[in-house]
C-alpha cells in the first residue's frame, strides 16, 4: 500500500527536503538555506534600514537576526489596500544551546555549559554523536563579520549514567537539566599531551574566546573557510546538534527519521509553495501580494525582535501597504494567515492519548488545528477555506482537537491572529516523537504540505471572493 502511496513526486519532494534539513542545523543555517533558493528563483533580497521601491509582479526577501526569513512576491493587480495572502512557520527547534562561559572541567574532564532551549524531550539527548552549529561574528579588517559554522564530526557526548547506578531509570527518568545535560568535550590530560606552548596568562590578551575550551574554539575556527585566530571572535551563538543525518526510513522508505521535523517540514513547505506557485503567469494576474514568514524563536514563545510577538510582520506589511492613511487596515479583512506548524499523528503504543474522534493518520494529509481555548486560530470560516483550497489541488486533509484532560500546545497562529487582527487556520503535517532529538513523519507529507500552500496562494483570492459577507 506504501508503494501506492508514495508517488514519484513524493520520493522527489521528500529527498529534497532532506538536503534541505541536512543542511540547516540551526535556524542561521536554514534562512542561509532558504536565501539561497530565494535567489536561484530571482528574488531580491532587501535590507530594512534601506528605502524600498517595490514594484508588481517582482520578487523580494528581507531577514532579521538572520534567523528570520520573510519572502514575498507582489501580484501583478495588487495594489494598495489589496490583501496578504500568508503562509507562516518557524525556523528553530528544541535544543541544548552553548552557554556565553562554557568552560568546565570536572574529575579531569573537559566539560561544555549549555542551555536547554524550548520544550525538547531531553532524554533523547543523552548518548547521541553530537556536534555544534550556528554563527560567529569575527572581526576582520575593523569590521565585525557574520560567519555560519558547523564542525563536520561529533565532538560532544553526554553519556547516560549506567543502570548499576540507577536501578530505577527504566521506571523513571527525570535528569536534572543543569547539572546531568553537560556535554563531554575531552579529558584534560589528552588535552595537554596534544597542547603546543602557549603565551604566559600574564602577558596574554584576555578575549571572548577565553569563556570557552581552546578545543572547542579550534573546532569552530577550522570549520570556517578562511583563516581566523581566537582573538578575533567577538562572539557566537552556537546550537548543539545530532550528527546522523536525517534519512528515509520504514521497511517501504514511507517515513522520514529526522531531527528537527517541527518545524522545518513547514518552512520547507512554505519556501517551495511560495517558489512553485509563481510558475506560469498567476502572478501576475494576483491582486494580492504572496508572502512566507519564517520567524525564529517560536519555541520559546516568540518574545524577541526577530519573534512573530514582535512588530516585524506589522512593520513589513505596513511598508507594503503606502498608498492612502487606511491602506493597511482595509488589506488586513481581505488577508488570511496559514500558521504552518507539526500537528500530533496517532501514536499506536498510546492510543488514548488521543480524542477518540480526532486521531490524525500518516499519509491521510495536512491536519488542520482546532481549539476552543484559542490555542489554535482556526475558525469555521477560515477552516472552510482552506478545506476548498485542499480541494482545488486534491490533497486530503485532517483535523485534530486535544481530549479535554490532555494539554494543548500553541503556535505562531494565536500571536499573529490577535496581533495583527487577521483571519488565521491552524495546520501541520502528522507526525511521532515531537521534540526528540530524533523526530519522524511520513514522507508523503512533504509534497502534501508544499502542494497545498502552492494552492493557497494561487486560490485564495478568488477562494475569498466568493464568500458572502454576514
Amino acid at each position: 500500500m506504501a508503494e501506492k502511496i508514495l508517488t514519484e513526486p513524493m520520493q522527489f519532494a521528500a529527498k529534497r527536503f532532506l538536503e534541505f534539513v541536512n543542511n540547516g542545523p540551526s535556524p542561521f543555517h536554514v534562512v542561509h538555506e532558504c536565501r539561497k533558493k530565494l535567489v536561484a528563483a530571482g528574488f531580491q533580497e532587501l535590507r530594512e534600514r534601506d528605502k524600498w521601491n517595490l514594484q508588481p509582479q517582482n520578487k523580494y526577501f528581507v531577514t532579521r537576526n538572520q534567523s528570520t526569513i520573510i519572502a514575498f512576491a507582489i501580484g501583478g493587480k495588487f495594489k494598495p489596500g489589496n490583501g496578504f495572502t500568508i503562509v507562516g512557520a518557524h525556523t528553530d527547534s528544541p535544543c541544548l544551546k552553548v552557554k556565553p562561559v562554557s568552560k568546565r572541567t570536572k574529575f579531569g574532564i573537559h566539560q561544555v555549559g549549555v542551555e536547554c532551549y524550548g520544550g525538547g524531550i531531553w532524554g533523547t539527548w543523552f548518548d547521541r554523536d553530537l556536534t555544534v552549529a550556528g554563527r560567529v561574528l569575527i572581526k576582520r579588517n575593523d569590521k565585525i563579520e557574520h560567519h555560519l559554522v558547523k564542525v563536520d564530526k561529533p565532538i560532544l557526548r553526554i553519556p547516560h549514567l549506567a543502570i548499576h547506578l540507577q536501578r530505577d531509570i527504566n521506571d523513571k527518568f527525570s535528569p536534572n537539566k543543569e547539572t546531568h545535560m553537560v556535554p563531554i568535550l575531552a579529558t584534560s590530560i589528552q588535552n595537554q599531551l596534544n597542547d603546543s606552548p602557549s603565551e604566559d596568562k600574564e602577558t596574554k590578551k584576555l578575549c571572548k574566546a577565553d569563556s570557552h575550551h581552546s578545543l572547542l574554539m579550534s573546532a569552530i575556527l577550522k570549520s570556517l573557510d578562511f583563516q581566523c585566530s581566537s582573538e578575533q571572535v567577538v562572539d557566537f551563538e552556537l546550537c548543539l546538534a545530532d550528527t546522523q543525518p536525517a534519512v528515509l526510513g520504514g521497511a517501504l522508505d514511507e517515513f522520514i527519521f529526522s531531527p528537527r521535523l517541527d518545524n522545518l517540514v513547514n518552512a520547507f513547505a512554505a519556501l517551495e509553495g511560495l517558489i512553485s506557485s509563481l510558475e506560469g503567469d498567476s502572478l501576475n494576474q494576483d491582486p494580492n501580494v504572496r508572502l512566507i514568514n519564517l520567524y525564529d524563536n517560536e519555541e520559546v514563545g516568540s518574545q524577541s525582535a526577530q519573534g512573530a510577538c514582535s512588530s516585524l510582520t506589522e512593520i513589513i506589511l505596513r511598508r507594503l501597504s503606502v498608498g492612502d492613511k487606511t491602506s493597511f487596515e482595509e488589506a488586513i479583512p481581505k488577508s488570511l494567515l496559514v500558521s504552518a506548524d507539526q500537528a500530533h499523528a496517532v501514536h499506536p503504543n498510546y492510543s488514548e492519548k488521543h480524542e477518540e474522534n480526532h486521531r490524525p493518520q500518516f499519509h491521510k494529509g495536512p491536519v488542520l488545528k482546532f481549539n476552543g481555548n484559542q490555542r489554535y486560530a482556526t475558525t469555521a470560516i477560515t477552516a472552510s477555506i482552506l478545506r476548498l483550497v485542499a480541494e482545488k489541488v486534491d490533497i486530503p486533509l485532517q483535523e485534530v482537537c486535544v481530549r479535554n484532560d490532555s494539554p494543548c500546545g500553541s503556535t505562531i497562529g494565536p500571536i499573529l491572529s490577535a496581533k495583527l487582527g487577521m483571519r488565521t487556520v491552524d495546520i501541520g503535517g502528522p507526525q511521532l516523537a515531537m521534540h526528540s532529538i530524533r523526530e519522524m513523519c511520513c514522507a508523503s507529507s512533504i509534497y502534501q504540505c508544499s502542494t497545498l500552500y502552492k494552492g493557497f496562494f494561487q486560490h485564495f483570492p478568488e477562494i475569498d471572493a466568493s464568500l458572502v459577507e454576514i
